[in-house]
C-alpha cells in the first residue's frame, strides 16, 4: 500500500513539474523571480523531449509500482486520468521533437510578453 501511494505521489509531482515547465512562464507576470525556477525546468523539459530521454521521476514511479506489485497502469483515478497526459500512447521520436520545438516557441512567446510588460512598467515608473 505504501509503495502504491508513493508511486501515485511521484506521478502527481511529475504532473505538477510538467505543468510548471509548460505554463510556469505565465507566473512571471505575477512574480518575475520565478524565472530562476522556471528556466531550469524549461531547459530540462526541452532536453528530455529533444533527446527522447526518460525523466528520473518516471523511473522512480516505475520502481514504486514494481514494489507495489503493479504490472501496469490499470486501476484508479490517477492511473486512468493522469497517466495518459504524462505518458501518451504511441509517442514517436518525431512527436517528441515537435513537442520540444512547440515548447520552445511557446516559452519564447510567453517570455516575450513578460519582457514587454516589464519594459512598459519601467517606462511608466520613469515617467513618474
Amino acid at each position: 500500500m505504501a509503495a502504491r501511494l508513493a508511486a501515485d505521489a511521484v506521478l502527481l509531482v511529475h504532473l505538477a513539474f510538467i505543468l510548471f515547465a509548460v505554463f510556469g512562464g505565465v507566473l512571471l507576470l505575477w512574480r518575475r523571480w520565478l524565472a530562476a525556477l522556471h528556466l531550469p525546468a524549461l531547459a530540462w523539459g526541452v532536453w528530455i523531449e529533444a533527446t527522447h530521454g526518460i525523466c528520473p521521476l518516471t523511473r522512480l514511479e516505475n520502481h514504486y509500482r514494481a514494489l507495489a506489485g503493479d504490472a501496469g497502469y490499470g486501476g484508479g483515478f490517477i492511473e486512468y486520468y493522469l497517466l495518459p497526459m504524462i505518458y501518451p500512447a504511441a509517442l514517436t521520436p518525431d512527436d517528441q521533437r515537435n513537442l520540444a520545438i512547440a515548447f520552445v516557441l511557446w516559452s519564447v512567446a510567453v517570455y516575450g510578453v513578460v519582457a514587454a510588460r516589464c519594459r512598459r512598467s519601467a517606462r511608466v515608473e520613469d515617467q513618474d
